[in-house]
């Protein structure tokens, strides 16, 4: 199954600002039911057979965030932004096909991790181990997470944001 990352909007059946109600139940509906992962938490996060996992985050009341974790190389689940494919690209190849879209940056509290704050996207890796492809978890993100706006402002950015909106 592909999963189109759509931001600020959502991915799939998951969509920023759906009620947590709603955001349960799509999530059941990315469930294979033919292999049900025994790690699945309802309302929290589920495993598909590929090993990608789709965890949602709500505040609120509402989904705030939606986090995909790598599946397994070579999965037939594929995530993508636009000509991406976030998890069977190299994290530098990743970083630099983004730059043709948005601006990204490397995390200043994690060099092994990007921010793409105009589109609220960010990509993890346990560790930077960009040259050396045997290393799969600093070669390849092993974790992108779509959110809401506002998801990454600093609390002055955030009353600036609240002012904004009055």
């Amino acid at each position: 199954m592909d999963f189109e990352l759509a931001p600020p909007a959502g991915v799939g059946p998951l969509q920023i600002g759906m009620s947590r109600e709603a955001a349960n139940g799509a999530l059941d509906s990315l469930r294979d039911l033919s292999s049900v992962s025994e790690s699945d938490r309802p309302g929290q996060h589920i495993f598909r057979p590929s090993g990608l996992m789709v965890a949602i985050h709500c505040t609120r009341g509402r989904l705030e965030s939606v986090e995909l974790g790598s599946p397994a190389l070579n999965a037939t689940d594929r995530v993508r932004f636009r000509d991406v494919d976030v998890f069977a690209l190299p994290a530098r190849e990743v970083v630099t096909s983004m730059r043709v879209h948005t601006p990204i940056h490397a995390d200043p509290e994690d060099t092994a991790s990007f921010i793409a704050p105009d589109l609220l996207l960010s990509f993890w890796r346990p560790f930077a181990a960009d040259d050396d492809p045997e290393e799969e978890q600093g070669h390849y993100f092993s974790s992108v997470l779509l959110a809401r706006p506002g998801y990454y402002d600093t609390p002055a950015e955030a009353e600036e944001r609240l002012r904004r909106n009055r």
